[in-house]
């Protein structure tokens, strides 16, 4: 049985991780890294963050970095590359690819969505 003390832990470290990704979005890390900054077992992590958040930690990473992106899309005319690099993909395919399954249209197609031209 889960009491309210392991709850409130359990939100309190998903908050920790969450606003570590958000932070370091740019970088590459991994799960036991994280968790290690939290001096948690990763498996731990993993599945408190699963269950507080209903998402995997790549997940969010992703969607931190897409977000990123879209205003940097809307405010800049930076090429869609210099856009990946910056928010942290090493390939500008790779971006374009984990752009297009976060929000369903290429990086390309959403600046001409969202632009207002």
């Amino acid at each position: 049985m889960v009491n309210e003390s392991q709850t409130t832990a359990g939100k309190r470290l998903a908050l920790q991780a969450a606003q570590y990704i958000r932070e370091h979005s740019e970088q590459k890390f991994s799960l036991s890294e994280i968790a290690g900054i939290l001096y948690v077992n990763s498996y731990y992590l993993a599945r408190v963050f699963k269950h507080e958040t209903g998402h995997t930690l790549l997940w969010y990473h992703n969607a931190v970095r897409c977000e990123n992106a879209k205003k940097m899309l809307a405010e800049t005319d930076l090429s869609v590359a210099e856009i990946g690099s910056a928010v942290g993909y090493i390939s500008p395919a790779h971006f374009s690819h984990q752009f297009k399954k976060m929000t369903g249209v290429s990086p390309s197609d959403w600046r001409i969505r969202n632009s207002g031209i």
